[in-house]
């Protein structure tokens, strides 16, 4: 992957360019987006000793994109418990995934970095940087307007990477189809949660009930409970 460095003058003009595209405005303090992309091998220091690089800015972002995501998922899907809800936060904030979400929005074109250095396991903490930046310029609330409504809704697939690929119902079934057991879903509507009706799924391998999840939805529903009879009869294999 090619790097590059700021020319000064161009590099600002190409920067407030690149960052009202992406997140919709111009921003306030250019400097601060500046020193999201320093990565710590081409720090400097300012006048009183300070190195100047993207590390505070990191951790700033972390936290409050991990915030903004906490709270995203847990308003979406009100029906996942705190386990569930921690799984999908994961996938979304794992390093592997903020570097590809980094690299679709574009951001290693303007990492200041010294050669030497591997970009490859470096986007995503740029991409940290970038939301810290963006909460000094902006504060907490229109931060997480943007990642919600600009970043994610444009640079994600989000129903891919909280589903990690994974067809819990397509698996349970060729297990049971290898194994010559027979897997059924059971469906009823079961109420209402603000308005919304509620799908009931229930489970049962060779007739016997083995798992049951609720969603808004009888695929969701019944990928919820395809899970957890699959994750249920693995841990039974692996404990027996």
């Amino acid at each position: 992957m090619k790097m590059r460095l700021f020319c000064k003058k161009k590099g600002e003009i190409e920067i407030i360019k690149f960052l009202k595209n992406i997140l919709g405005f111009k921003p306030k303090n250019v400097d601060i987006y500046k020193m999201a992309f320093i990565h710590s091998s081409a720090s400097s220091k300012d006048a009183v000793g300070k190195r100047i690089n993207n590390e505070r800015l990191e951790y700033l972002g972390d936290a409050v994109l991990s915030a903004v995501i906490a709270d995203y998922l847990f308003k979406k899907f009100p029906l996942y418990d705190e386990g569930k809800l921690t799984e999908m936060r994961s996938k979304l904030v794992c390093r592997n995934h903020l570097n590809k979400l980094s690299q679709k929005m574009g951001l290693p074109d303007f990492i200041v970095i010294e050669s030497k250095s591997n970009p490859k396991f470096i986007t995503g903490n740029v991409f940290e940087a970038l939301i810290g930046a963006l909460y000094l310029d902006v504060g907490y609330d229109k931060t997480k307007d943007i990642i919600i409504n600009k970043l994610l809704l444009t640079f994600v697939d989000l129903d891919a990477v909280l589903q990690d690929e994974r067809n819990y119902k397509s698996k349970l079934i060729n297990w049971a189809q290898r194994k010559r057991y027979k897997i059924r879903f059971e469906n009823s509507a079961s109420g209402n949660l603000k308005g919304k009706k509620i799908f009931t799924s229930r489970c049962y391998l060779n007739d016997k009930f083995i798992a049951e999840a609720e969603g808004f939805t009888i695929k969701e529903a019944d990928q919820t409970a395809a899970e957890q009879a699959y994750n249920k009869i693995h841990n039974i294999k692996d404990n027996g």
